[in-house]
């Protein structure tokens, strides 16, 4: 499965042969294209599994709950871009939604790592994956396609990095995350943002790589600004030449980075 060039909003487009996705109409710096809500099922016109409702779009609930007869709502992640909507596509549905976090549960039952779910005709295993936020989970279907695929929501995109939302996320749980994902092997990659990815053992050396690069980087500029440098000051070290759009984002990177040195050393 190579990487595609994103389709545009109201598509429901086939990834692999258990998973499709509809791109909700939300563009912008952190969702880049949009959020990919995922439709899981084994059989066309049989139950699904709908991961991740999307924002607050009643045209993107709409056309998801008519895509087929949906008994169960997953959630990824308590970002708005995936769970704004969840609370109406449940009303809509009736399906129950769970999610990790008790907060964005409506009928369901919170998620338990390492859970195993038989819905949409398939087997869907729940991994907590903690790091861009602390209640980030990634869903593994081992029987969708020849090595499977896992859903990553925000943990890994399709294009660029991942930011960590510290103080709720911290680089410390998203290095060990990325050492779970790992073990999965040749997996293809669903993200919620960008194109879908193959092989996601390559693709977690890939991100293990460029956060080394980052984290020496930032060692760097300690040395030139002194052990006391702001966030503001490594930020603008780092990453001089990030756009105002995501200067956030990068500051909270930044921070996650400072933390986890200075409890690795």
């Amino acid at each position: 499965m190579a990487a595609s060039a994103q389709p545009a909003p109201g598509e429901i487009v086939r990834s692999t042969p258990l998973a499709r996705y509809r791109l909700a109409d939300n563009p912008g710096p952190m969702s880049l294209d949009g959020t990919k809500s995922y439709i899981i099922a084994a059989v066309e016109g049989g139950s699904t599994v709908v991961v991740d409702p999307g924002p607050a779009d009643e045209l993107h609930l709409s056309a998801l709950a008519a895509s087929g007869d949906v008994e169960l709502v997953l959630i990824t992640h308590r970002h708005p871009d995936h769970t704004a909507g969840a609370q109406r596509f449940h009303e809509l549905t009736g399906a129950p939604v769970r999610a990790a976090d008790p907060a964005f549960c409506f009928g369901g039952e919170p998620l338990r790592d390492g859970e195993a779910i038989q819905a949409g005709g398939t087997r869907i295993q729940v991994l907590a994956t903690p790091g861009h936020t602390s209640d980030s989970v990634c869903f593994f279907l081992p029987e969708d396609g020849t090595n499977g695929s896992v859903l990553t929501g925000d943990t890994i995109l399709g294009r660029g990095t991942t930011v960590l939302d510290y103080p709720d996320g911290t680089l410390q749980d998203f290095m060990a995350s990325l050492e779970k994902l790992g073990t999965l092997g040749p997996a293809a990659v669903l993200p919620a943002h960008g194109a879908d990815l193959e092989n996601l053992e390559s693709v977690v050396l890939t991100y293990r790589d460029h956060r080394d690069e980052r984290l020496a980087q930032i060692r760097a500029a300690l040395e030139d600004l002194g052990a006391d440098a702001s966030v503001q000051e490594v930020t603008d070290a780092v990453y001089a030449d990030v756009p105002a759009a995501v200067r956030g984002a990068a500051e909270l990177s930044v921070a996650a980075q400072l933390e986890y040195l200075r409890v690795a050393g």
